[in-house]
């Protein structure tokens, strides 16, 4: 494993460790025990490498465990003073439970680490009976001493290891879950109950952590999660609303890791007078994170922030699981409410601040969780839909989405999808189509395909969309993608106005690229003998290999044409007064509309268009017989009194371009995998790739 050998010895020989994994009984109630064994510090692995090298030195000590426990109850043992640990925390002030939670925070790291390794290499039904296992003797006390010892004090019930067979019987009559149950309800009383402090915050970090690791079961099992009692426990607890809450709120408040764990300073010291720790599991070399910044998001968000983080991760595990189903956590995100709504509202699941939320959501939304969250809420919660598109600063959140599709390249295509999805969703509302061409942007200094000094957010938005359209046929060439992208064109074209002149050019130029796409395909199919002619594997679907292929080809090349001439056509028919470079650019460029005059499939569109352009140039030549050659500023002057006596009366009628994105069925399909994607690579916890059995091979630890 790359490990030094000399460093594995620090815990193979720990005579705490040893004792717990071995072949002797430990009982929850020996207190001398357990508080030298929970008295140690370590600083949690953040990556991948961290985690290897830790698993690595565990490695023996859990194989020792998983041998031994069935027989010993250890666990069982540690899930007691686990849950004492919490119980005592929920009656405490702050000044009395310092060591309550170092303590409870490290039984609840052993547990998770120890759940871990139970998961990756075997079943769940062999990790609820490790839950539920009881020492032989102590099956029918209790735990009460056998030789009457005093209970407190520091002694080892001894096992028969002749009763292996009738310990098995027993436990296989236990394992209904109960035990965990009581587990998952601490969990979920750190989580909701205690409130988040600097001395809490690793604690709650844990609980959220070993929650995941209980749902990753679903990543090492092939068996349904209808049949898991694990899932089947979770999902019908009767605190999802205040879970669900404490998450976003988490998420939300995004209050940065402390840096030090519980009063450890640098060199191991306990700031409340607990001497140094007796032993130690591990420490790795830290360096203090820079800001939040925007070249390495994801990663600065992860280290400086992650329990907001791991939240974020645990409610799209929640509630993208059973999502066709009875899903409390699904329930109560998609029903919260603003906490500054009014009370006479419709009943909440819960309130949170709006504003708090959607601050957080603008300073994190390139990274993917962030924008599959915002796709959630958009589509399905309504009162923060209609929060979102009443802000007045909406550049602050569709700026970071336009930066993610312009970078695509260095985003997931599951990323870009989504990031559309959340702008098609956008664009379905009027005042945003409005309100975006009326806030203007200056200096973009990441749009480097042209410097532009000033733009309207709106066109900056066309612009990227328009990029995305041309990324696509050329590297991912995938037909839902176009749709989603001209979709979104489609709903703002009735309301473009003020289209910067480079804006109106790529409208154009688009036509003009899909045109001679569709003359080089056509061409192909009339001409297949002909030795020279290659096929064009730019084009969106399919390879052109056969004509049946390119035949196809055209069909989608075609839609795509049409919907182009439908947004020009859309934009003229309703803000032609409000965008006179579109007309310049129409007049200039007439020419690429010559191939599709007598094509049955654009001759009325086409019409149109054409209607437009015969007018305003037959208006230019009357102007440029009496003044002789025009500038672009007189040509423009042209066409802006013109367009004062235009009437789009003139114009056919076609039915409004109107979009609506509606989610496909069996949607966990594609977002289970995708969450737990997620979930791998940007998670504070790592798995071994190894092992995973479930959910979808994608997934890459």
């Amino acid at each position: 494993m790359g490990m030094n050998v000399s460093r594995q010895v620090d815990l193979t020989e720990n005579e705490y460790l040893q004792r717990f994994v071995g072949k002797t009984h430990v009982p929850a109630y020996d207190d001398d025990f357990w508080n030298n064994f929970l008295q140690y510090h370590i600083n949690l692995p953040t990556n991948s490498e961290e985690q290897l090298s830790l698993d690595s030195r565990l490695e023996t000590l859990c194989q020792s465990f998983i041998s031994h426990n069935l027989h010993t109850g250890n666990f069982g043992s540690l899930i007691n003073v686990f849950l004492l640990k919490v119980s005592e925390l929920l009656t405490l002030s702050d000044t009395e439970s310092n060591v309550h939670i170092w303590h409870a925070f490290n039984a609840l790291f052993i547990i998770r680490c120890l759940v871990k390794y139970m998961i990756e290499t075997g079943s769940e039904y062999q990790l609820l009976q490790h839950f539920e296992a009881l020492p032989v003797q102590a099956a029918d006390s209790d735990e009460t001493p056998s030789d009457g010892t005093a209970a407190g004090t520091s002694t080892a019930i001894p096992i028969d290891m002749r009763a292996v067979e009738e310990t098995k019987a027993a436990v296989a009559k236990l394992v209904d879950g109960s035990k965990f149950e009581t587990f998952l309800e601490a969990l979920v009383n750190i989580i909701v109950v205690i409130p988040v402090k600097e001395f809490t915050y690793h604690l709650h970090l844990e609980a959220v952590n070993c929650m995941i690791i209980l749902l990753s079961v679903s990543l090492f099992s092939q068996q349904t999660m209808e049949k898991s009692t694990i899932y089947r426990t979770i999902y019908r607890c009767q605190h999802a609303n205040t879970l669900m809450s404490a998450l976003l709120h988490f998420l939300s408040r995004m209050s940065q890791a402390p840096q030090t764990m519980f009063g450890f300073g640098t060199g191991g010291s306990f700031v409340f007078g607990i001497a140094e720790s007796l032993w130690s599991i591990l420490t790795f070399a830290r360096k203090q994170p820079d800001i939040l910044t925007a070249h390495d998001l994801p990663t600065a968000f992860r280290e400086h922030y992650p329990l907001a983080n791991q939240s974020l991760l645990l409610i799209l595990i929640l509630t993208n699981h059973h999502a066709t189903k009875d899903n409390p956590y699904r329930i109560s995100l998609f029903g919260c409410s603003d906490s500054q709504d009014s009370p006479k509202e419709d009943p909440a699941t819960f309130k949170i601040d709006f504003s708090s939320l959607y601050n957080t959501l603008c300073r994190i939304v390139t990274i993917d969780q962030a924008t599959l969250l915002l796709y959630l809420l958009l589509y399905r919660n309504q009162r923060f839909q209609k929060y979102v598109m009443a802000q007045q600063n909406l550049q602050q959140l569709v700026i970071p989405i336009l930066q993610t599709l312009y970078n695509a390249p260095d985003s997931t295509s599951h990323h870009i999808y989504m990031s559309l999805i959340v702008l098609l969703i956008l664009s379905e509302d009027d005042n945003f189509n409005k309100s975006v061409h009326q806030i203007m942007l200056k200096n973009i200094t990441w749009y480097t395909e042209r410097s532009i000094s000033e733009i309207s957010l709106g066109g900056l938005l066309i612009l990227v969309v328009i990029r995305t359209i041309q990324y696509n046929m050329l590297k991912m060439r995938d037909k839902y993608l176009h749709t989603n992208c001209l979709a979104a064109l489609a709903n703002m074209s009735g309301q473009f106005q003020s289209l910067h002149p480079y804006v109106a050019q790529r409208l154009v130029s688009l036509f003009e690229t899909l045109a001679k796409k569709h003359a080089r395909l056509d061409q192909q199919l009339k001409q297949p003998n002909d030795p020279n002619g290659e096929p064009d594997i730019s084009i969106p679907i399919g390879c052109g290999l056969t004509s049946e292929d390119m035949l196809q080809d055209l069909s989608v090349l075609e839609e795509v044409l049409r919907m182009v001439l439908e947004i020009l056509n859309s934009c003229l028919s309703h803000q032609l007064v409000y965008c006179p470079n579109l007309v310049y650019t129409l007049l200039y460029k007439r020419n690429v509309f010559e191939a599709f005059r007598s094509h049955s499939a654009f001759q009325d569109i086409i019409q149109n268009i054409d209607m437009v352009v015969g007018f305003f140039s037959s208006r230019l030549q009357r102007v440029q017989e009496q003044r002789g050659e025009l500038g672009v500023t007189e040509v423009l002057e042209v066409i802006s009194k013109g367009a004062s006596q235009w009437s789009s009366d003139r114009l056919r009628k076609f039915p409004d371009l109107k979009f609506k994105y509606v989610e496909e069925d069996a949607p966990e399909e594609f977002f289970i995998p995708y969450v737990w994607t997620l979930v791998c690579k940007a998670g504070c916890v790592h798995f071994s790739s190894e092992t995973i059995k479930g959910v979808s091979a994608e997934i890459v630890c």
